[in-house]
């Protein structure tokens, strides 16, 4: 196990994107994680004495908005926001396209055959519009957000372990496994599974991304995140309205989910490049 770890780190270190991306989203970590010591003030603070300054005026780096609430603060605990719900989004989807796409794929025939159907049913739908119907019915808050968009995006996730299975439980390995009198439980989670995760772990970076990405819609929609708890997508919303003459208040938060979806998404092509072996990275 060790030296396939050290040729994944030799590999990874050469992929220069990947590293980059990686350095970003340990930074962002990092911001998320220690914002109370981080944040210059507090982020829900009003101050009208400090309404739309610009950057750098009057010890606010990245100026304030319409009422005196300091925009860096702000975007520094959104950061905590959109890394809790990419992951925990990411988490329930992943959990549940394993579960789906290890039972059609390992008994195949008749439940193959409706599981498939299912997820093709779900991905008729078109996701966001999907996620912005049941918002639209629940309550608007983080926890609703991150188990919706869960719920909503782990049928890519059940097609690849699918694949995986059908392919993995004709290999001799498993076959051998079955011969020595094997479980299915410990075939499916001992055998085939752990081989069949280097898809998953890239999408699940993907999936990150695209989870950021459609919680900051729909907090920039109404639809998210609820004031006065900051994240980026209603921080978009809070600037459009003065966009004209406080670029700021939206340009910052726009910049951060760029530079965060980017990074996750470089990070996620350097793990395909490395985990997937018809891909040289020569």
């Amino acid at each position: 196990m060790s030296w396939i770890l050290i040729m994944f780190l030799h590999k990874f270190k050469q992929n220069k994107l990947a590293l980059f991306g990686t350095v970003i989203i340990l930074t962002m970590f990092f911001v998320g994680i220690f914002a109370p010591v981080l944040s210059p003030y507090n982020p829900n603070e009003i101050n009208v004495d400090d309404i739309f300054l610009k950057p750098f005026e009057n010890n606010h780096i990245l100026g304030t908005d319409g009422l005196g609430r300091d925009v860096l603060s702000r975007i520094i605990w959104g950061t905590r926001v959109s890394i809790k719900v990419g992951f925990v989004a990411t988490g329930i989807s992943i959990i549940i396209g394993i579960l789906i796409g290890t039972i059609a794929g390992y008994y195949g025939r008749r439940i193959d055959s409706v599981l498939m159907r299912f997820v093709d049913i779900m991905l008729c739908f078109p996701s966001f519009f999907l996620i912005l119907s049941v918002v639209a019915i629940t309550k608007p808050c983080i926890t609703n957000i991150m188990i919706i968009i869960g719920l909503t995006s782990w049928m890519g996730i059940a097609r690849l372990v699918r694949g995986e299975f059908l392919s993995l439980k004709e290999r001799e390995f498993t076959q051998a496994a079955k011969i020595m009198g094997a479980s299915n439980v410990r075939i499916i989670f001992r055998h085939i599974l752990p081989n069949a995760m280097a898809p998953v772990y890239v999408a699940a970076t993907f999936g990150i991304a695209g989870a950021i990405l459609t919680e900051s819609a729909l907090s920039f929609l109404g639809l998210g995140v609820q004031p006065p708890t900051s994240s980026w997508g209603n921080l978009l919303s809070t600037g459009k309205s003065t966009i004209e003459f406080a670029w700021w208040i939206t340009a910052f938060p726009g910049l951060a989910i760029l530079i965060t979806v980017l990074s996750y998404n470089l990070l996620g092509e350097g793990l395909r490049d490395i985990l997937d072996p018809r891909i040289s990275t020569e």
